[in-house]
């Protein structure tokens, strides 16, 4: 497993980690959510299941996330445009290594899924499977739920939605309503007919953030092979051991028909 630092578009570092497998039968990129990072328990699940049937594993920092994220930039100026930039600026780092394959799969947690999935549908021939787990589907129905009503009046009023990440204890995390703003230029299902490859969606059935039922809007409009699978007892982002699990075996199952 190499870890290396490479630039973005706008000269910042991006910390990328290469795992790369013999006799390569495929190659994912894998991307967190908002705030989130390449070690999380949920990103690495997805990633050991991929290696497992051997595929290159190409994990990330985008930057603007955490304390964790080893890229450079601030939580607050996080976007869904600085997001996808990100992704777009590593695949295409990717291409010019040896090690690079086409078509390949990619897999997207939150913010991460609809970046992915932004791809998919700008560049649908380099994609042989997708995988937008508990996807942002658009900045609309972000608006949507109650989680984001309970917050919204303040957070536009004061220009600041902060709280305590849950995923690293202890830091505060302090973004922008400008978050928003550029959240609501995004939405999957204006190109879904584009996502002809095989799509596989999981959530939780206790996410709040990207429910179950805007999963469900989703993948009626797919218009190929796809599969959801609600989690049950699951949150937003997947850390119980028995979610894990769950998730891992479902991944396994779907690369498998994949690779078929």
């Amino acid at each position: 497993m190499e870890k290396l630092f490479i630039k973005n578009r706008n000269n910042k570092n991006i910390a990328v980690l290469v795992d790369i497998v013999d006799n390569q039968k495929g190659l994912v990129f894998i991307m967190h959510g908002l705030g989130g990072f390449k070690e999380q328990r949920h990103i690495q699940t997805f990633a050991k299941a991929f290696k497992n049937q051997g595929f290159t594993t190409v994990l990330f920092d985008a930057t603007n996330t955490l304390g964790k994220g080893e890229s450079e930039g601030s939580y607050e100026d996080a976007t869904v445009t600085n997001y996808y930039a990100d992704l777009e600026d590593v695949i295409n780092w990717a291409k010019k290594q040896k090690w690079y394959q086409q078509p390949f799969c990619l897999v997207g947690h939150s913010l991460g899924g609809i970046c992915i999935a932004l791809y998919a549908e700008n560049y649908p021939k380099q994609v042989k499977g997708l995988a937008p787990i508990s996807t942002v589907v658009s900045g609309k129905l972000s608006m949507e739920t109650e989680k984001h009503k309970n917050i919204a009046k303040e957070w536009e009023r004061t220009g600041w939605y902060i709280t305590e990440s849950s995923s690293q204890p202890g830091i505060i995390k302090r973004l922008k309503w400008s978050h928003m703003i550029d959240r609501l230029k995004y939405d999957l299902l204006l190109k879904v007919d584009k996502l002809a490859m095989p799509v596989l969606l999981i959530v939780g059935d206790q996410d709040d953030s990207t429910l179950p039922k805007h999963q469900k809007i989703l993948y009626e409009k797919l218009p190929a092979q796809k599969e959801l699978h609600i989690i049950k007892g699951a949150q937003h982002t997947f850390k119980e051991e028995k979610h894990l699990k769950e998730i891992k075996k479902i991944f396994g199952n779907w690369i498998k028909k994949l690779n078929t």
